[in-house]
């Protein structure tokens, strides 16, 4: 069995990729991450944050570095820029520097294309320091920028500035907020493209087993604002919420769908899939 290590293992997306690796039954994980697990435990856990060179003290090298862990509110980024590039630049490059590995995953956003916020800044200067150092240390590469993730696999979902977790949310308060309602958009509301949690899970997968060094857009091309979010999961899971509108979130922008037709993955889900509780 190979050896891999996630970094970020606690989070959203780490927790359904150990699901979903687990059950492959092909590798030993290691997980490290800032909080600890309580949903699923990697074969060994280590506590701590990438920010800091001693927590990534490993006497092994690994098969591959699947690195998730990242601060990705696009909000909490222009109030807080200084953690974004200390997380996201700087830990990325201390990952890279002190853990051996053959094939390095990095989790990046459709936001480094746009670069309309810290974060996406953050993000994309991650992608260049990882592109020039595997380069340099003959290590394989894999860059994912994910687009909008959503859904869950029986796993819960704690991501309190996500979509699905709001909406989640909701059904147990009976209001659900979206926040900006005079964007330059059909609705007014922001349109994104969503993409659910085991499909992302899946290219990674499939990562594992194909290294090459390569930049991938994780997206549909299929824009749905947020508004027509909500009423489809009102009307899939037959619920009585009521809506109110807040002001826009600091960052956020009104379309971020990918457009590159070549890089569309395909449609496991549809829309009324991805909300269905």
């Amino acid at each position: 069995m190979k050896d891999i290590l996630i970094t970020g293992s606690s989070g959203y997306i780490g927790s359904h990729l150990l699901k979903k690796i687990s059950d492959c039954l092909l590798y030993n994980v290691s997980g490290i991450d800032k909080k600890k697990p309580d949903i699923i435990c990697p074969d060994k856990f280590h506590y701590g944050d990438i920010r800091n060179d001693k927590y990534l003290k490993y006497k092994d090298s690994f098969e591959c570095v699947i690195h998730l862990a990242a601060e990705m509110r696009v909000g909490e980024s222009v109030k807080d820029p200084t953690l974004y590039y200390e997380t996201n630049i700087l830990g990325t490059l201390n990952v890279l520097r002190n853990i051996k590995t053959k094939h390095f995953i990095f989790a990046s956003t459709g936001a480094a294309e746009g670069l309309a916020s810290p974060y996406g800044i953050s993000k994309k200067s991650g992608e260049e320091i990882v592109i020039q150092y595997c380069l340099e240390n003959n290590i394989e590469y894999t860059i994912f920028r994910f687009y909008n993730v959503i859904g869950s696999d029986g796993i819960e979902v704690k991501n309190p500035d996500g979509l699905f977790y709001n909406l989640l949310k909701s059904k147990g308060t009976g209001v659900f907020t979206i926040f900006g309602d005079d964007y330059d958009t059909e609705d007014g509301t922001c349109i994104r493209d969503y993409v659910h949690v085991n499909e992302i899970c899946e290219s990674i997968i499939s990562a594992l087993k194909k290294p090459a060094n390569r930049i991938e857009n994780l997206g549909h091309g299929r824009g749905t604002s947020v508004l027509d979010m909500f009423n489809i999961f009102k009307k899939a899971n037959n619920l009585n919420i009521s809506l109110k509108y807040g002001p826009r979130r600091d960052g956020d922008i009104p379309v971020s769908v990918l457009k590159n037709k070549s890089s569309y993955i395909k449609d496991l889900y549809s829309i009324e899939d991805l909300l269905t509780i």
